[in-house]
């Protein structure tokens, strides 16, 4: 059996590679024991196996004893680039043409977004832009580069909607949307995008909230920081799945 396997971020610079096969007798393996196979055939990323994620077929797995097969794509989740508390219109803005999950190097419509999630019975719409700052814990932030697994991040953003959602059953949080962007962002651009829209503005700014820390936990995105003394991959936490994920 033949499992493709995806690489992100420091697992993609370890191995110099973003792409590679693993080879196996049967029809099935376990991930821990796929997992066992590639640090034997790639040692740079043996180290590191303990503190990533496993997506098959752009789904979190997190029972190792899980089984992968033949044609599977199997993709080492890095911990996300998370974050704490502590641009222009782009070109086109129809509504019909834009999707409400969304992974883009476009530069990010806010218009666009509230549409999206604005209804006749909403109160309020609250629309939450993650900026690019030019310091981060005491250091001077020069840009950022953005990179994700853009079809399974689109689904994550998906499902982090839904969960929202049904969390706030019954206060009347009509729509959720949200875009993030990839490549390289300078100071100043959005990297975020989430609009929430509902009948009182307290479940609008508190669904607002959540979606943006649900999106810090689980959506496989990753940022590269530049500073006046070379760049680094920022990582936050390892995605925090609940137990249906």
């Amino acid at each position: 059996m033949r499992v493709s396997v995806k690489l992100f971020a420091r697992l993609r610079d370890l191995a110099g590679t973003s792409d590679l096969e693993e080879r196996f007798d049967g029809d099935a393996v376990t991930i821990s024991e796929f997992a066992r196979r590639l640090g034997e055939h790639v040692p740079a990323l043996q180290p590191q196996l303990d503190c990533v994620a496993f997506a098959v077929n752009e789904e979190y797995i997190p029972n190792h004893d899980t089984a992968i097969h033949d044609g599977d794509v199997v993709a080492l989740i890095p911990p996300v680039s998370g974050g704490s508390d502590d641009a222009d219109r782009a070109a086109g803005s129809d509504v019909e043409a834009c999707p409400p999950f969304l992974v883009t190097e476009a530069v990010l419509d806010r218009t666009a977004l509230r549409d999206l999630v604005c209804t006749p019975a909403s109160g309020a719409v609250v629309l939450f832009e993650g900026v690019v700052r030019d310091h981060h814990e005491g250091h001077t932030v020069l840009r950022l580069e953005y990179e994700a697994y853009p079809s399974m991040a689109e689904k994550q953003l998906e499902a982090v909607a839904a969960e929202v959602i049904s969390e706030y059953a019954g206060r009347e949080v009509y729509s959720i949307a949200a875009h993030h962007r990839i490549g390289t962002l300078e100071i100043g651009d959005i990297s975020l995008l989430v609009a929430v829209s509902a009948a009182h503005r307290r479940d609008a700014f508190e669904a607002a909230l959540r979606v943006v820390d649900r999106i810090k936990e689980t959506v496989p995105v990753w940022k590269k920081e530049y500073g006046p003394n070379g760049a680094t991959w920022q990582e936050g936490v390892m995605p925090l799945l609940r137990p249906n994920e």
